[in-house]
């Protein structure tokens, strides 16, 4: 997946403010089964919000990052607990502009 340019990013942002996020990632960390869950939403969806249970941030750095290395996906948002992620699907539903 190509990085996305500021603008990209910008938009969304804000595309993201009303979701709701649809996976949680609880104290067991990163399973294949929640890899499973978070790959299934992002074709159903394309941009979704994932909230991490824990207070390090680090580990949710991480998280983030092994997320979109293994799913292709772009990392939009990591604001407290919540990560926002985007992989273009193969039938495009958001227009990036």
């Amino acid at each position: 997946m190509p990085e996305l340019n500021s603008k990209q990013v910008r938009f969304l942002r804000s595309a993201s403010h009303d979701l709701n996020p649809v996976v949680m990632i609880g104290n067991n960390g990163l399973s294949e089964t929640v890899l499973r869950e978070i790959d299934l939403s992002l074709k159903a969806h394309e941009l979704i919000k994932i909230k991490v249970q824990g207070d390090q941030r680090e580990l949710r750095l991480q998280i983030l990052q092994e997320i979109c290395d293994k799913l292709g996906a772009a990392a939009v948002q990591h604001i407290g607990k919540q990560l926002v992620i985007y992989r273009r699907a193969e039938q495009p539903k958001i227009i990036l502009p």
